[in-house]
């Protein structure tokens, strides 16, 4: 799906929340500003995430959570755990996440392509942005919850 504008990546991230159940995993990939944060806070906004509580990346934290109607949502960004991939499993293990899934945490995570198995089951929904142009995006969706994304 064409993004086009800010607008119509809000409206994603709606219809992704609408989609979405507690324990479930939504993996963002896609390059540099390609709108991976922009989608997640989108997200949380849908799931109930109030406009005055910031919603940013947590590059340097990892992991922020935030409470919403539906459950707990768990907002990741692996970028700076890639450079050793020999580290990688005992630092995605530390941040817990995949227990954090099995209580029902719902866990958007950026930059999680290479650590998806360590996370749990596969993710419901898979979400891959990249540049079309100077201000569109394209998504593609795939995985259990890409069909009830409307």
């Amino acid at each position: 799906m064409v993004l086009t504008t800010r607008r119509a990546t809000t409206r994603l991230g709606a219809a992704i929340a609408a989609a979405l159940r507690p324990g479930d995993l939504v993996l963002l990939s896609g390059d540099l500003g390609s709108g991976k944060t922009f989608l997640a806070r989108a997200i949380a906004r849908g799931l109930g995430v109030p406009p005055e509580q910031r919603v940013v990346s947590p590059t340097f934290s990892l992991v922020a959570e935030y409470s919403t109607p539906r459950a707990l949502l768990l907002h990741a960004d692996l970028y700076r755990l890639l450079g050793d991939v020999d580290a990688l499993p005992v630092e995605v293990a530390r941040l817990g996440l995949r227990e954090r899934r099995d209580e029902g945490a719902i866990l958007v995570c950026e930059w999680a392509e290479s650590a998806a198995a360590l996370l749990g089951e596969a993710p419901e929904l898979a979400v891959t942005l990249r540049a079309q142009g100077p201000s569109a995006r394209v998504a593609t969706l795939a995985g259990t919850r890409a069909a009830d994304v409307r």
